[in-house]
């Protein structure tokens, strides 16, 4: 048996207490960097939150109590609002797993596949919903259509990119051996890469779709439809108690989606 000299304790103390220096040196620095960045942004400017409490009061007093009188005219936007969410998170599902297995490099064809796949994800999850949206409305023109393409086609970066990471973190030995029995590219995925990654890929989708919906309510300000549509319009005519009315409703379905979701997951395990 072998017993450490005091050399090499020193040595591994030395060790330790470098890394523990490195360690501390990249915290301070983050930390750095986070004050830095609350301050050129004013979070940190206690006069501007003094001098905005007038205007927060005013406008406090002008939500409440929330005017729910025209309800009846929401409950249509509102459907709209889930429909877009569902069909734009189907849409992005759709698209997403053939890029995704592009994406990842245990199923990849080849690098130039891999690079290329992963440059069309990174472009479409650097385009916010916003500005599809708008894209869309100047190309199908006003309605849920182009914010079911907006929602669909920028989830299809976010997608895409999880369901990849999900795929690339499978255990490798059941693709081994569907590769060793003779089994085809497609034979491999389909019974030794899918069955595996399904939980992720089915979490990932669910959770996609409740931002979905969340995503669909503001593309009404560019004319995409749904309740975002209303509460823009309440907002345009200075209507706060309206617009206190619509985000509760937003709220609830929230909290409604959230709640289905959560029962998917439950299901499903």
């Amino acid at each position: 048996m072998s017993y450490a000299t005091p050399t090499r304790y020193d040595a591994i103390l030395a060790r330790d207490g470098s890394a523990q220096i490195r360690r501390a040196g990249v915290i301070l620095l983050v930390v750095i960097l986070i004050g830095a960045a609350m301050s050129l942004t004013g979070l940190l400017d206690p006069q501007r939150f003094a001098d905005a409490w007038p205007a927060i009061k005013q406008l406090a007093s002008e939500m409440f109590p929330p005017d729910f009188k025209r309800y009846h005219s929401w409950l249509r936007p509102l459907a709209d609002t889930l429909a877009m969410s569902v069909a734009g998170t189907a849409l992005a599902v759709a698209l997403s797993l053939p890029l995704a297995l592009f994406a990842a490099h245990n199923t990849t064809p080849n690098r130039i596949v891999y690079v290329t796949t992963r440059a069309i994800l990174n472009l479409l999850r650097s385009i916010p919903e916003l500005i599809m949206g708008i894209i869309f409305v100047a190309m199908v023109g006003f309605g849920a259509l182009p914010g079911v393409l907006a929602v669909g086609l920028h989830s299809v970066g976010m997608i895409g990119k999880f369901f990849a990471e999900s795929i690339e973190h499978v255990d490798p030995k059941p693709i081994e051996a569907a590769r060793a029995a003779g089994a085809s590219p497609f034979q491999v995925i389909w019974h030794a890469v899918l069955p595996q990654a399904m939980p992720q890929l089915t979490d990932t989708t669910i959770y996609r779709w409740e931002y979905n919906f969340r995503a669909s309510t503001v593309l009404g300000a560019v004319g995409a439809g749904g309740i975002g549509f209303e509460l823009i319009a309440a907002l345009r005519v200075l209507e706060y108690a309206q617009v206190s009315a619509i985000l509760i409703c937003i709220l609830i379905c929230v909290t409604i989606v959230d709640g289905i979701g959560a029962a998917l997951r439950n299901y499903l395990k």
